[in-house]
């Protein structure tokens, strides 16, 4: 549910509807560790309380830039990070940070140089990469995996398309489908995930708790 009351006490974390997300999921999971959530769908609607910003999405990239540009809430997210302020990407809420996608020749938000193209996998592997992948951690310290393991923690997958990094240093994690791509990423308090953690059981929530100890 929405928590509206204004609570030094809570951590209170925005989650951007864009109409395309598993918005009851995400709200849930946040919801669980501690966090009084806020959907918004303007930019308008984003409260003075919030500390973090969450951006889920699933489905086709280009519906999802092309709905957070006609809200406004393309420009929220650009100067969110631009002041490094605690932001989390879900699966396309990771690809959007980039300049370019592959899929539906789309322009992404551009926040972070590089593209997102699709798997080019042998034919035993199926497109899209759907279920448990082992995720390791590349980034020791970083405050998003705190409590989880670097060597490897499972987390759940769905996706056809991943992002491809021009700056090596912002790899957050790493998963293996026929090789190896960007699972997660992580610039100053910008965070993003190309894995679910609301789907991800216990290792899922415990990410979320750390989100929202980093939005504090």
């Amino acid at each position: 549910m929405n928590n509206d009351q204004t609570d030094t006490a809570t951590t209170h974390i925005a989650v951007i509807d864009n109409g395309i997300c598993n918005l009851r999921s995400v709200t849930k999971a946040l919801e669980a560790v501690g966090a009084a959530t806020h959907v918004i769908r303007t930019p308008a609607e984003l409260p003075a309380a919030a500390t973090g910003l969450v951006l889920p999405g699933v489905g086709a990239l280009r519906d999802c830039v092309a709905s957070l540009q006609a809200s406004g809430l393309a420009g929220t997210v650009r100067e969110w990070i631009a002041a490094d302020r605690p932001f989390l990407g879900v699966c396309l809420g990771m690809q959007a940070l980039f300049e370019y996608s592959e899929e539906g020749d789309t322009r992404g938000l551009g926040i972070l140089p590089g593209k997102v193209v699709r798997f080019e996998l042998p034919p035993e592997y199926k497109i899209p990469h759907m279920g448990w992948n082992t995720v390791r951690f590349t980034q020791p310290g970083s405050p998003l995996a705190a409590g989880l393991k670097s060597e490897g923690e499972s987390f759940y997958f769905v996706h056809s398309y991943h992002c491809v990094p021009d700056d090596p240093s912002v790899v957050l994690a790493t998963a293996d489908y026929g090789g190896a791509f960007t699972a997660a990423i992580a610039r100053g308090n910008c965070h993003a995930t190309q894995f679910h953690p609301e789907k991800s059981q216990a290792r899922g929530l415990q990410l979320y708790r750390n989100f929202v100890k980093i939005s504090r």
